[in-house]
């Protein structure tokens, strides 16, 4: 998934942008309306946040000018919490609103929501070229299918719903295997070693805890 976060603040920018890379999206910058309009016309954009203070072209105007190029989603962000400006935001085809400060979560949580009602994506997850189909229990890399084993693949699942987490070997037992599996720690181990095969390029998302167990890192690749 591709977002783009239209906003002449670099801080604001920095947010959104590490945690998109925790939930697993690849981020397009822009620092101004101009910016914007030419980075949509060269790539394909799945949802825009875009806020409306900017020089040069402000959100409202950007927002009209995208909306003749593509239909893309766009949630809005503003400093002010008018609802003459949510009106305006709305009328031009805005999908959703929010004001400045916000919580990362909120917004992302409004991304999915966002996604999930044009039914862009609601069963699968995507990073860079890795993508994974929950419906069709299927995983590509570089829209070519990856065979992994039946346990392969629900490491994999767990650790990206886990993204970010220290999971010990333990647990992974227990939520992989069940807890009447009377193996050792080594299952573990050899399991993700074919997984981090399998995984090829992107073997490093999957990070050794020393000590503890392993972790999904989107971050650290």
């Amino acid at each position: 998934m591709k977002l783009l976060v239209v906003d002449d603040e670099e801080l604001i920018r920095n947010v959104i942008k590490e945690y998109s890379s925790i939930e697993g999206y690849e981020v397009f910058e822009a620092s101004d309306g101009i910016e914007a309009i030419e980075i949509v016309k060269n790539n394909d954009i799945d949802l825009i946040i875009l806020d409306i203070m900017m020089p040069k072209l402000d959100g409202f105007r950007t927002c009209e000018e995208i909306k003749k190029i593509k239909n893309i989603p766009i949630l809005m962000l503003s400093a002010r919490s008018d609802e003459y400006d949510k009106l305006i935001g709305f009328n031009l085809g805005v999908d959703d609103y929010m004001t400045k400060p916000f919580s990362p979560k909120e917004l992302f949580a409004r991304i999915k929501a966002i996604l999930r009602r044009i039914n862009k994506v609601t069963d699968e997850f995507v990073y860079e070229d890795l993508k994974v189909d929950y419906t069709g229990r299927v995983v590509f890399i570089e829209n070519k299918v990856i065979k992994l084993t039946p346990k392969e693949y629900e490491l994999l699942c767990f650790f990206i719903k886990n993204t970010g987490v220290a999971l010990s070997r333990e647990t992974l037992l227990n939520k992989i295997w069940g807890y009447d599996f009377f193996g050792d720690d080594r299952t573990v181990d050899t399991h993700i070693k074919m997984l981090r095969n399998s995984l090829g390029k992107y073997r490093d998302l999957i990070v050794t805890v020393r000590g503890m167990g392993y972790k999904f890192d989107v971050q650290k690749y």
